[in-house]
């Protein structure tokens, strides 16, 4: 009787009661939950097809010879698969980095490591390269930021610093303005170039900058490179951190990380393939955090990931129809809308004519289109301003017909 009374009291222990991570505590709603409360007091109009921008899912076909190899290759399903990857797999990645970002050479055998998807490596790499010993660890990210960044930095028990991107700034973090007190404390910098939401990309002299100051107070620097493969220019692809210690002669890169994936690149999000490559030394105490993780890749997922990474054809075939659409509805919205032409990614930043929040929620109400309140991917600074209020994150996921459509209602709601 007594054991039975033990449990349930237990079933109605608080949170705190219970012992849990405090800092789970600390953790703001998904910016999805907050889109779902803000329209929970009204539905969509009846007779109209719903149109999502909200959500940054590629919906582009996978590549057909993809979906061949991963039913040719499920005899995998029946081998226990290696958190180091197969070696097909990480040579495929060490040429496609070499090739695209113009290295000298990358070590498959000790820089490259495949990954669940880069979701989960950027929120591991912190609990793996953050030391908690330190007194008041930081960890540095963008404002607007993905929401991971943010998550991870606590759960690895430091201290976000966020680095506001503003119109002003040219939606870049201003580095020169962190002080000096915070770099001193910076154990982990997360990039995100292109930029989600902005689009921006970090050129190859900030990079190399904060190369530098990784040298000076001994940081990490973790670029989330994800969107690197969907630019409006053709003749210039958005540079990336390996490439900067490279043009630095550092074939070590050493404190430098790159995340890269497949969803973005390939239309491959449901695969959950990415990578994490750089400097050897810290990918050998993520491989050892990871193996203890039970993260491995799917055998048969590394198998079809080798041979995607090896094939660019559908990538510039996916890089088409997007600028397709971004032609398409820039043309539509901007004469009511201002845009600014992102440089990469497949998100449109737009500011809005009053509260970002009322507009989405006006928006869904009237139109059946959803977008996502800029606010809802920031966090408000000392001053209290919040660097993503008055702006909207629409991603141009949808098929090229939808994606008309949303905008010809968006410019029909703002001219009524």
């Amino acid at each position: 009787m007594r054991c039975a009374a033990n449990l349930m009291h237990a079933k109605h222990l608080t949170f705190d009661e219970r012992h849990m991570n405090p800092d789970l505590a600390r953790l703001h709603p998904y910016p999805f939950e907050k889109l779902s409360k803000l329209f929970s007091g009204h539905s969509a109009p009846a007779g109209i097809k719903p149109i999502a921008l909200s959500i940054g899912e590629p919906r582009h076909p996978a590549p057909a010879f993809a979906v061949d190899t991963l039913r040719d290759g499920l005899a995998g399903l029946s081998t226990y698969p290696s958190t180091l990857g197969l070696p097909v797999l990480r040579e495929a990645i060490a040429d496609w980095l070499v090739q695209r970002f113009h290295l000298r050479g990358v070590d498959a055998a000790t820089q490259v490591l495949p990954v669940n998807g880069t979701r989960e490596a950027l929120f591991g790499f912190a609990q793996a390269v953050v030391d908690r010993r330190a007194e008041q660890p930081v960890v540095l990210m963008p404002n607007p930021f993905y929401q991971i960044y943010e998550g991870a930095a606590l759960l690895a028990g430091a201290e976000p610093h966020f680095l506001s991107c503003t119109g002003a700034n040219g939606f870049q973090p201003d580095f020169d303005a962190v002080p000096e007190a915070i770099w001193q404390r910076t154990q982990l910098i997360y990039l995100c170039t292109p930029g989600n939401p902005t689009g921006a990309l970090l050129d190859l002299k900030t990079l190399q900058k904060l190369i530098t100051l990784s040298d000076r107070y001994g940081f990490v620097i973790a670029s989330d490179e994800c969107y690197s493969e969907i630019y409006r220019d053709k003749a210039c692809p958005p540079p990336g951190l390996l490439q900067a210690c490279a043009a630095m002669g550092r074939d070590d890169y050493r404190h430098c990380v790159v995340f890269h994936s497949l969803s973005k690149r390939s239309n491959l999000p449901g695969l959950r393939s990415g990578f994490v490559a750089g400097d050897a030394s810290v990918m050998s105490a993520f491989l050892r955090y990871r193996t203890y993780h039970g993260s491995a890749m799917p055998v048969q997922h590394q198998q079809v990931s080798a041979k995607v990474w090896r094939d660019e054809a559908h990538v510039r075939d996916n890089r088409a129809r997007y600028n397709a659409k971004f032609a398409a509805v820039f043309d539509i919205l901007d004469p009511v809308l201002p845009l600014q032409q992102p440089e990469a990614g497949f998100y449109f930043w737009a500011k809005t004519p009053g509260s970002d929040e009322d507009f989405a929620r006006e928006l869904h109400a009237h139109c059946a289109v959803t977008v996502l309140p800029g606010r809802y991917l920031a966090r408000a600074d000392s001053a209290g301003d919040n660097p993503g209020e008055g702006y909207v994150r629409m991603a141009l996921v949808a098929s090229l017909e939808e994606c008309i459509e949303a905008a010809e209602r968006i410019r029909d709601f703002l001219t009524r």
